[in-house]
């Protein structure tokens, strides 16, 4: 039996191409979905903009058929718009919450016999449709297995006389087959594991290669951990373009990320200047509901940044303070509102809680990466705070799983926390 998937309207906000992606099926979208991506037509952000592209590709449909009757799919399958359900045994739901009318839809087509899946990204019409029995889901495109994401090192165990060769020649060739280009390797002597050294996995070469000398110094920021030395491997290698820092609250992956492009922009002139951004989460919209221009907008939301880079100055015992940086045009704080459709070239580009942005928001940032770009997504997915997005299914996760395997990208997945006994107490135990 064919199954019906019945699509509640945040998942086209989340992709705009969800109606693709389920071949040989029939997909229901009840006309409250319509009315509902007619309300967020009108918004700037993401989901306004996914709204817009899911309503031109079901005027594009039009041409093939009667969309009330059901038309092809260039995916596969049927597509269906169905009207209103009026189900009298469901009383104990308000019938003007559009959510019930949309789960209206699914339970009135499974009491006619079908196999029906509703497809929600909200939680709670998942546990109502449940209620109800109707199967319901995720929408799992886009998602990946958070228990399983790539970390970004390894450790392996070889004989003594490797790790000695290593500290002599500063290679060790690797026969392993599962080996990522700058993945990190602790090779650990098998008699010993006290006797180890920490390295990167050189693709080219096949084999394990010392760190940076100048990671143990980066702007007054020494690494307290093995992980915050990959880390700054990572960042200071400018061959690599992309780096993802996922980690909770105190690992150090945003002021490692700040003190290494600071570095490379105003020390080595590697970089024309720094730009940091981080998403608008917590207003709801847009930085247009504070006052002022859009610089003291953002000072609102840039505050960590703006700590953790005082910081690093005083560690420094720099004179300058963050105003001079920006004053002189090499440190540019930017809302990611204002990146979208842009080139940015030989810039030191640092995207901040990327935790809050979709698999396709990631995308939109990450080709804006223009020559000489060199580009970090630092952020904690156990922190997020858009609604529709968890551990698995957002953008930072999704960027981390999904690069893995390209000579130009590297990763670490950071889990000490450094920045005070206090704050890995609260990390641990509230």
């Amino acid at each position: 039996m064919r199954k019906i998937f019945v699509l509640d309207t945040n998942v086209l906000l989340h992709n705009s191409d969800a109606l693709n992606v389920f071949t040989d099926n029939e997909v229901v979208l009840p006309i409250d979905v319509i009315e509902e991506l007619d309300i967020f037509k009108k918004d700037s952000d993401e989901k306004g903009r996914n709204a817009r592209a899911a309503i031109r590709t079901l005027d594009e449909l039009r041409a093939h058929g009667r969309l009330g009757e059901g038309v092809p799919l260039k995916g596969g399958g049927i597509l269906r718009i169905a009207m209103h359900a009026d189900i009298k045994g469901l009383l104990d739901l308000s019938p003007e919450a559009r959510d019930n009318k949309i789960l209206m839809v699914a339970y009135d087509l499974q009491q006619k016999g079908n196999r029906v899946i509703f497809v929600s990204k909200d939680i709670n019409a998942r546990v109502k449709a449940d209620a109800l029995g109707i199967k319901a889901v995720d929408f799992e495109k886009q998602k990946v297995d958070v228990g399983r994401l790539y970390s970004g090192w390894k450790e392996v165990m070889v004989d003594k006389r490797d790790v000695d060769y290593f500290y002599a020649k500063k290679f060790l060739a690797i026969t392993q087959d599962d080996m990522f280009p700058n993945q990190y390797v602790l090779l650990k002597d098998k008699a010993n594991d006290k006797h180890t050294v920490l390295a990167r996995f050189s693709f080219k070469r096949k084999g394990a290669v010392p760190l940076r000398p100048d990671i143990n110094d980066v702007w007054g920021i020494k690494p307290r951990n093995k992980e915050q030395a990959m880390a700054l491997d990572l960042l200071m290698n400018d061959d690599v373009k992309l780096v993802t820092l996922i980690g909770k609250a105190g690992t150090g992956k945003t002021l490692l990320a700040l003190a290494a492009g600071l570095k490379k922009t105003l020390d080595e002139h590697a970089y024309k200047r720094m730009l940091i951004s981080r998403p608008i989460i917590p207003m709801g919209k847009d930085i247009g509901y504070l006052p002022g221009t859009k610089e003291e907008k953002l000072v609102n939301w840039m505050k960590p940044i703006y700590d953790n880079i005082e910081y690093i100055l005083a560690v420094r015992r720099r004179k300058e303070h963050i105003e001079d940086l920006i004053d002189s045009d090499l440190l540019q704080l930017e809302a990611l509102t204002y990146m979208r459709g842009r080139s940015i070239p030989n810039q030191f580009i640092i995207i901040d809680e990327a935790q809050n942005l979709t698999p396709h928001e990631i995308k939109t940032v990450v080709t804006r990466a223009g020559n000489h770009t060199k580009m970090v997504l630092t952020g904690d997915p156990y922190q997020i705070d858009s609604p529709y997005l968890d551990t698995s299914s957002n953008g930072l996760s999704y960027a981390a799983e999904k690069m893995k395997g390209q000579g130009m990208f590297g990763h670490i997945t950071l889990t000490r926390n450094e920045r005070s006994d206090l704050a890995s107490l609260a990390a641990e135990l509230l």
